[in-house]
């Protein structure tokens, strides 16, 4: 296929997402300038009412008067469905896939175990969430008991959207629909939310995205209404310091044709090594990172130095999948590697456009490759 053919097709690929571009694009920078950010956060982003937990399982469904009864099909039947919740939970309380991984695997160890501590006055569901929750404290207070800095998150790591999309879609006020809520979800908030500390992030993410009251989360804490509520306020003030100012465009839907072509203009711009081009794309503030490694640059004119000094325009041999992740678009790229016949896995460009421009790129490196689906090599297409 022509490379015009492929890049007038890769808008369609947006709004089917039921196939793969592959494209030949720009190389990837290591950051090593550093800046600090901004953000502003109101609070309350879901202003759901204090009953969140809805209708859920309960003793009667798992047909037992307690689930110290329960063997274990009965009780891993259950427990599963609320799997991939849980993990955006941990993973939105860690900001690491495989920590988010490895904790929802400990929440239900621990659930196991304690199952008769269940007595069916708070939802199945509920009582996971407080066991996930007091998990994540655990691993954060042995691993990682001080917030991020400075407008970076060396451990963070994407949430492939194809993994979200297991959860049903639903109504607003649906705790599966509010669990995976785009404003969330996206690396802005991610970024942002690890920059508090371990407790009051908690309140915030149980109070704010989880709609729990705040009684509720008092009783998870071991804490006064009062605390979590000045908890709260702390953490609010906290995210509006770390959070961008506006949403990003992108929606994933029919009315994304704007955003779409802009990532196609983005992607013809890197393909011909035009860095002037690519400079329009950037908003003024664009920020850029690539987690673990250190280093954060912060200004159009920065990054764009970065690219010029790094060689960006004299790297050729590459190409790009597009995919997304954490519900924003990204582009997976290729190195050819000519010992291989192939071109192999080198990063993952994930974008966020604001008011039809590009305001960060967060890069990724190749072990995040498998994770999301992505090809392990991809053949040669004759033009080498």
């Amino acid at each position: 296929m022509a490379r015009l053919d492929v890049l007038t097709e890769l808008g369609e690929h947006w709004a089917r997402h039921d196939r793969v571009l592959i494209l030949p694009c720009r190389p990837i920078r290591v950051m090593s300038c550093r800046a600090r950010g901004r953000q502003t956060y109101d609070g309350d982003t879901t202003r759901r009412k204090d009953d969140v937990v809805g209708a859920d399982t309960q003793l009667e469904e798992l047909g037992v008067s307690g689930l110290g009864e329960a063997d274990e099909p009965a009780f891993s039947g259950p427990a599963e469905r609320h799997r991939r919740e849980l993990h955006v939970h941990c993973y939105r309380m860690l900001g690491s896939f495989e920590d988010a991984e490895d904790t929802v695997q400990e929440t239900f160890l621990r659930a196991w175990r304690r199952r008769e501590t269940f007595e069916g006055r708070s939802t199945f569901r509920a009582w996971l969430y407080r066991i996930a929750t007091n998990a994540c404290l655990d691993l954060l207070a042995k691993r990682r008991p001080e917030p991020a800095t400075g407008g970076e998150v060396l451990w963070l790591q994407p949430y492939p959207d194809r993994l979200l999309d297991e959860l049903p879609a639903g109504d607003a006020d649906e705790p599966e629909t509010v669990a995976v809520a785009r404003e969330t979800i996206e690396l802005a908030y991610l970024i942002a939310v690890q920059h508090l500390a371990p407790r009051p992030r908690a309140v915030l993410i149980l109070r704010d995205v989880l709609g729990w009251p705040a009684k509720d989360v008092a009783e998870l804490l071991g804490d006064s209404v009062n605390s979590v509520n000045s908890a709260l306020q702390r953490a609010r003030a906290g995210m509006r310091e770390h959070l961008p100012a506006e949403r990003q465009d992108w929606t994933g839907g029919e009315e994304d044709a704007g955003t779409r072509e802009l990532v196609r203009r983005y992607t013809e711009a890197s393909v011909a090594t035009d860095i002037p081009r690519i400079a329009t794309m950037l908003r003024d503030d664009v920020r850029c990172s690539m987690p673990p490694t250190p280093g954060l640059c912060v200004g159009r004119d920065a990054v764009v130095k970065d690219w010029v000094e790094s060689g960006f325009e004299g790297m050729k041999g590459l190409r790009a999948v597009l995919t997304s992740v954490n519900r924003q678009p990204a582009l997976a790229f290729y190195l050819w590697q000519k010992g291989e016949g192939a071109y192999l896995p080198l990063t993952i460009d994930v974008l966020r456009i604001t008011g039809g421009a590009i305001t960060e790129i967060v890069i990724f490196h190749d072990d995040q490759f498998p994770r999301l689906g992505l090809p392990e090599r991809l053949p040669a297409d004759g033009t080498e």
